[in-house]
């Protein structure tokens, strides 16, 4: 389902499309990023033209997995599962791999939906459960889940499960194919740093990475993350999935996506 890497590290690079070229619609943008050479990641499928999106011949590397729910609730983690379910059918239509999740459901501002700032060992479980449910249903529909870390300090205070730690126990914990690590190194980099060390502990379960420089959450280059020594990290690791850049663009779309390219060649 992946085209062929544009880096020369053996690992694919993705882009995405809900964060540059922003004054074009949205097809205008995944086709712009696809003619750059790149694959392309997006959020919520269910405000987007799926067969006008397929029509590009883009290839897309991951969206947003569910549309409600969390992991914990009962009640939330049936949301979650029914509109996992939904959100499969929907990859089937612009043959997405990777469908991304986060500890709870987000709103438009990127806060949970309902926030807890401390999980028990008995969340943990539960959570575990339900994950173990999610990457069932990806093996029947030949799909991957991937569980996202976040930044609880600037972007997401009050996600559960937001951590890389925390990420890792529970990909861990179900011990399936069919989810694995989004791992996000803008998030982890305010939350933790030290990601050459983080990469290797999770490279075994790691489906996708996601970057983009501290702070400002703008394209490799503009702020504090040495990205050419991770990628130089990657190659030696033999890391040979996806790494999408998740980022604004600081000044010019088509010029941040050349900084991407330039720090991952």
């Amino acid at each position: 389902m992946n085209g062929p890497p544009v880096g020369e590290g053996g690992f694919a690079l993705a882009v995405c499309a809900e964060m540059v070229f922003t004054d074009l619609p949205f097809p205008e943008r995944v086709v712009r990023i696809s003619d750059a050479g790149f694959q392309v990641e997006m959020w919520d499928w269910s405000s987007k033209d799926l067969p006008a999106l397929a029509a590009t011949g883009a290839v897309f590397s991951s969206m947003t997995g569910y549309l409600h729910g969390e992991l914990i609730d009962p009640d939330g983690a049936r949301e979650l599962l029914e509109s996992a379910e939904q959100s499969l059918r929907a990859a089937e239509t612009i043959a997405v791999p990777r469908l991304n999740l986060h500890g709870t459901g987000l709103d438009a501002r990127g806060l949970p939906v309902r926030p807890q700032e401390v999980t028990s060992g008995a969340d943990f479980l539960r959570a575990a459960r339900t994950l173990e449910r999610v990457a069932a249903m990806g093996e029947r529909h030949g799909r991957v889940f991937t569980l996202e870390n976040l930044n609880v300090a600037v972007d997401h205070p009050g996600v559960p499960f937001a951590s890389p730690r925390d990420t890792i126990t529970l990909v861990e914990a179900v011990g399936s194919e069919h989810l694995r690590l989004n791992l996000d190194l803008y998030h982890a980099q305010i939350g933790e740093g030290n990601l050459i060390e983080l990469v290797e502990r999770a490279l075994p379960w790691i489906g996708e990475i996601q970057v983009a420089d501290v702070p400002g959450r703008c394209e490799p280059g503009t702020g504090e993350i040495n990205y050419a020594g991770i990628a130089r990290a990657l190659r030696r690791l033999g890391y040979e999935g996806v790494v999408a850049m998740e980022a604004f663009a600081s000044e010019e779309s088509d010029a941040a996506l050349e900084s991407f390219r330039a720090a991952f060649a």
